[in-house]
């Protein structure tokens, strides 16, 4: 039998889309020398593997907006070799604006086009013609098309992250739970699990929803994350409707998003009930008030049966915008945590940003300032 490895430069702890794009980007780099260590049988089961897998730009956060663009360019033109099938299908994404909103959309859009987002704006009944007249027009003013954006396939994403890290030297395990962080003269030097302790140069909090616990058993910063549940469905497409041109529809007024897909149609009521990290379940009392504010906008496609349904927790921090760097009482502990809603979106940019800090404590993609763990004093 191999002898099992128990020291390596970097110790990634978490097997969703933020550590395995970290394990990528640092391989990328020439640094192999890396263990991501993921306490469930697989890859992503929770967050990462329950989303909607969507690229949506425009974000009311700028910073995150930023972030989306950057891992929009990765996901529509990935380094050759790295994915073995598309990792974007631009199907297009439509954003409903209420008429409060609608005039701050008009005059930020030729900004978001001048840093190099590709966008229309509709008027109500052109967004409607977009899903086959489906839409009640006065719902919304107006609204925003990014014809570029649209579905990522996750399950190749995340693949082709860790298969590259894999081929750059790094180890993967998984049933690997951390259970303590090793703390040695005021520095993070290991992880412990029920198998022995693994010593590292520098632990990453990867652990998404668990990043809290994690950090409180180091005892680094106190940052409060917000674990908060998503709720998804499925359901039939309208009678004699071809959804397969459909763009995805998003409505933060209206508190829904929903986009075509082999089995239908995928709804979700944008729900964020916060709860203790766990393995979540629908709120079928949510699904059902969100369908209701569906039956608003477009009353035809609100179905009398539903399908699969099936939750995942979005992680927050306090400011909504990711942490990422090393903790500023804890050397060698560093922060790769709080994605939202938007970890796979995001993941090439700060996956590279990640890299770059772990590496060389600076990075020139990004103000590295914005994600910095510091900025909650």
């Amino acid at each position: 039998m191999a002898q099992t490895r128990d020291d390596f430069e970097v110790i990634i702890i978490g097997g969703g889309i933020a550590g395995a794009s970290l394990a990528y980007f640092l391989g990328e780099r020439g640094h192999g020398d890396v263990l991501l260590v993921e306490k469930e049988a697989q890859a992503a089961y929770h967050s990462s593997g329950r989303s909607a897998s969507s690229l949506v730009e425009i974000d009311p956060v700028y910073t995150l907006q930023q972030l989306k663009m950057i891992g929009g360019r990765f996901l529509r033109n990935p380094p050759v070799g790295f994915a073995e099938n598309p990792l974007l299908d631009p199907i297009g994404v439509v954003l409903l604006f209420p008429e409060s909103h609608w005039s701050a959309i008009e005059q930020a859009a030729p900004v978001f086009a001048e840093d190099g987002m590709s966008l229309d704006l509709l008027t109500p009944a052109e967004a409607s013609a977009r899903l086959e007249g489906m839409l009640v027009e006065d719902q919304f003013a107006g609204a925003v098309a990014l014809p570029e954006d649209g579905y990522v396939d996750v399950h190749e994403l995340l693949s082709s992250y860790i298969r590259s890290a894999r081929r750059a030297g790094a180890e993967v395990r998984f049933n690997t739970e951390v259970t303590g962080i090793c703390v040695e003269g005021g520095r993070c030097s290991g992880v412990v699990t029920p198998t022995g302790t693994i010593r590292a140069r520098t632990v990453v909090n990867a652990a998404g929803a668990w990043v809290g616990e994690i950090a409180a058993s180091a005892g680094a910063t106190a940052v409060e994350f917000t674990p908060r549940r998503r709720s998804i469905v499925m359901f039939a497409a309208p009678e004699g409707a071809d959804t397969r041109s459909w763009p995805m529809l998003w409505s933060d007024s209206h508190n829904f998003y929903f986009r075509p897909d082999p089995a239908g149609i995928l709804f979700c009521p944008m729900d964020e009930e916060p709860m203790a990290p766990c393995d979540p379940m629908a709120d079928d009392l949510v699904i059902a008030e969100g369908l209701e504010r569906l039956r608003a906008v477009a009353p035809r496609l609100v179905p009398r049966t539903l399908g699969r349904r099936w939750a995942g927790l979005r992680t927050f921090s306090p400011d909504g915008v990711p942490v990422v760097g090393e903790d500023t009482r804890l050397p060698g502990f560093f922060w790769l945590a709080g994605q939202g809603g938007c970890g796979i979106e995001t993941s090439p940019a700060v996956g590279r940003i990640a890299a770059d800090l772990l590496l060389n404590g600076a990075t020139e993609s990004f103000d590295a300032g914005l994600l910095a763990p510091g900025r909650f004093g």
